[in-house]
């Protein structure tokens, strides 16, 4: 009998009806590291899962891998779900894969962890970003569920604190799938519509599946942009969402939120009867003394006698006269004194005075002669003499 002859496409659909047919490979979990991960445009994700001994290559549709809460990167250990089978184009079977998760680590601690390295690295946290609270708020915008018990005891802590501040409730969903986006345009609304100057979001405690829209991106950015002071309240104590990291200041749950965001009436007011009873005793300590200043002014003699004041001034005017009068006497007889001396030296060094003892001053057409050959024989000069002068012709010189 003639063996039959096959046509790949016909060997590749046999084997791959076989896959199809069994059980065992229809729904199974494999062990293994991720190697070669790979996004493409379209949304679906290749790779291939190893150990130390094999390889097996995967493929997840965008469909299944847009349920993945953390980031696939090579390397990486995990568990995959799937089914094996063969594609018939390629002849090649591989795992189709339904899920993936952390061999060892919960998937959503994981993507805590990358997106939390990720804003860091990006500055979200950064405590210079941060923005200090209205130490006496007027509106206070609460993001949060209407229906959940966290609203309540906010607002009733609210009321009893600082009854002075008005609370406005923006109504979100705080879990599932819708919660983020709700988040986010709430915190964004607030900021537009200037809603209140501050922003209070959070919910009650939970698993972390439940708080997780708080560890969204989208919430976390618009907390970021949030020119509003926004202050978070996930869960209870040990709860962290990336909410808290981002946030101007972080609560350790709901009620303490509304403890952190208004202060206390009672310490208001004890602090005004403070301020009240310092400011009676400080005008209290100022009349008493004014008192004592007016009492000291009013046994002085001027307040006593008008006039008293005037004489005092005519008095010590007179007596500002009399040693202007003296200073002034005195200045004036030391110039004098002073003239007469200058005028003494200045008449004893006067030629005029030589020349009354018998001395002449001799002069030609160049000025005073000192010497016989400044005057030669026939030459004028002039004799300058204690009176009168005598004009001269020089008949004979000698040494």
């Amino acid at each position: 009998m003639e063996q039959p002859i096959y046509q790949v496409s016909q060997v590749n659909e046999y084997v791959n009806a076989m896959l199809d047919g069994e059980p065992l490979l229809q729904d199974l979990l494999v062990r293994g590291e991720l190697s070669n991960y790979k996004i493409y445009p379209s949304g679906h994700h290749y790779f291939t899962l190893k150990d130390r001994d094999g390889a097996l290559r995967c493929v997840m549709f965008r469909s299944q891998a847009q349920r993945l809460h953390f980031r696939p990167e090579s390397g990486m250990k995990v568990i995959a779900r799937g089914r094996i089978s063969v594609f018939p184009r390629d002849g090649a079977y591989q795992l189709y894969c339904a899920g993936l998760s952390p061999d060892g680590v919960g998937e959503l601690a994981v993507a805590f962890e990358q997106l939390k390295a990720k804003l860091l690295e990006e500055g979200l946290f950064d405590e210079d970003h941060k923005k200090p609270l209205p130490r006496y708020p007027q509106t206070i915008a609460i993001v949060t569920s209407a229906a959940g018990a966290a609203v309540h005891d906010m607002l009733r802590i609210l009321r009893r604190r600082y009854p002075a501040a008005k609370a406005v409730l923006l109504p979100v969903r705080v879990q599932g799938k819708e919660a983020p986006a709700e988040i986010a345009g709430a915190i964004r609304y607030a900021n537009r519509w200037r809603v209140g100057d501050l922003i209070i979001t959070g919910r009650g405690g939970g698993s972390i599946e439940d708080l997780w829209a708080f560890n969204d991106e989208r919430v976390a950015r618009a907390i970021y942009d949030s020119e509003i002071p926004v202050i978070s309240a996930v869960g209870h104590e040990p709860d962290v969402t990336i909410s808290d990291f981002v946030a101007d200041a972080r609560a350790s749950t709901p009620s303490n939120a509304a403890e952190i965001a208004v202060p206390d009436q009672m310490e208001l007011l004890r602090w005004l009867r403070g301020a009240q009873e310092r400011l009676l005793l400080a005008e209290e300590t100022k009349l008493e003394r004014c008192r004592r200043r007016l009492d000291e002014l009013s046994g002085r003699r001027v307040l006593r006698d008008q006039m008293a004041s005037v004489q005092d001034r005519r008095m010590l005017l007179a007596h500002l006269q009399q040693r202007l009068g003296d200073l002034s006497a005195r200045s004036v007889g030391e110039k004098r004194r002073a003239f007469s001396a200058l005028a003494a030296s200045l008449d004893a060094m006067s030629p005029l005075k030589v020349l009354g003892r018998g001395y002449a001053v001799v002069r030609n057409g160049q000025g005073i002669v000192k010497s016989y050959r400044d005057a030669p024989v026939g030459s004028h000069i002039e004799v300058a003499l204690g009176e009168g002068a005598l004009e001269c012709t020089v008949e004979k010189g000698r040494a």
